[in-house]
């Protein structure tokens, strides 16, 4: 049997061929009932539009990267989020793992394979967000900035968020409090730090503050972090973490050395799937990021979109805000 093409669909649905095209991309200047008969039309021929062909013609892929972190926590909340988001705009969606030493990783996003780029990892000495925009290809940051690079961006009150936290540990009578801090260079983690430590400022504890722990945001850093607090002389009553994958790396420290009796408060941040687990019980910040990726997908979509009519949209950027999540891991000094 010869394949299904979209001379077979205009001659069932009596229309010309450039009209099934238009038709099953959902022009708006097609009509409904066209689209309607076209659609009725391809569905009983089992017609697949070729995307080799749609490519050729729209000199487009249909294709956006998004270049990733796949071991972290939040990798449930957003990849789903982009993917559906994309699908419903007619795009499909290739993962990238970042990977910053080696460049022969991202040769895809440089060769014409996807049409844009969302961001969901880049650090403030990263080349990547340069790179493409020297290529002028378009791309999104997805709770990441570059600083000197103007660019669409989705990111969480992440300063915001954390100054909330901040006043919830000063409510339960916390002065002690020590913080696990993220790579300085992510943004991300410097304006959760930020907002952190000037909310304490404010209230006129900073000197009595534990000194800043700084590691990566990882399950290992939360591990590694408690090893350096429990040595401390005067051990702190409250511990704020970047990340919940650290919190949980600090709470499963503390676990295993038999010390719940003694167990600090501790709050993460983003409110990954797992730090509602009753096991953690993880009081952390919302940054609504399933939200965020299908915010950011749509910005980028709707760049690359206007960019090919030759319109030339100006830079958007969303704050998205965010909300503390109470569960029982803080506790009252």
């Amino acid at each position: 049997m010869s394949r299904i093409t979209s001379h077979d669909v205009a001659r069932e649905a009596q229309v010309s061929q450039a009209t099934v095209s238009r038709a099953l991309r959902g022009d708006p200047q097609i009509s409904a009932a066209t689209i309607e008969r076209v659609t009725a039309a391809s569905e009983r021929l089992g017609y697949v539009p070729s995307s080799v062909g749609r490519s050729l013609s729209r000199r487009a892929t249909g294709q956006i990267a998004v270049v990733t972190e796949l071991g972290n926590l939040t990798y449930p909340d957003t990849i789903p989020a982009m993917h559906d988001e994309l699908h419903n705009r007619g795009y499909g969606m290739l993962l990238i793992s970042e990977h910053p030493t080696r460049d022969s990783d991202h040769a895809i996003l440089f060769d014409g394979s996807v049409d844009g780029v969302i961001l969901t990892t880049s650090h403030q000495n990263s080349e990547l967000p340069a790179r493409l925009q020297k290529r002028n290809i378009p791309f999104v940051f997805l709770n990441r900035t570059t600083r000197g690079i103007e660019a669409d961006s989705v990111t969480a009150d992440n300063a915001g968020g954390a100054r909330s936290i901040a006043q919830l540990l000063l409510g339960d009578g916390h002065t002690n409090i020590a913080m696990l801090a993220g790579p300085s260079d992510l943004s991300s983690a410097a304006d959760r730090e930020r907002g952190f430590t000037t909310a304490l400022r404010k209230d006129g504890i900073e000197a009595l503050m534990r000194p800043v722990v700084r590691g990566d945001l990882t399950y290992e850093a939360g591990r590694l972090g408690w090893a350096q607090l429990v040595s401390m002389r005067n051990r702190p009553t409250a511990v704020f973490c970047s990340a919940d994958a650290v919190a949980i790396g600090l709470l499963n420290a503390i676990a295993e050395q038999g010390e719940r009796a003694h167990r600090p408060a501790v709050i993460g941040f983003d409110n990954s799937p797992i730090s509602g687990w009753p096991v953690f019980s993880l009081t952390t910040v919302d940054t609504h990021l399933a939200e965020m990726a299908r915010l950011a997908s749509a910005l980028l979509v709707e760049r690359i979109e206007q960019l090919s009519h030759g319109i030339i949209p100006p830079v958007r950027r969303l704050l998205v805000p965010t909300t503390v999540v109470l569960r029982t891991s803080h506790v009252p000094a």
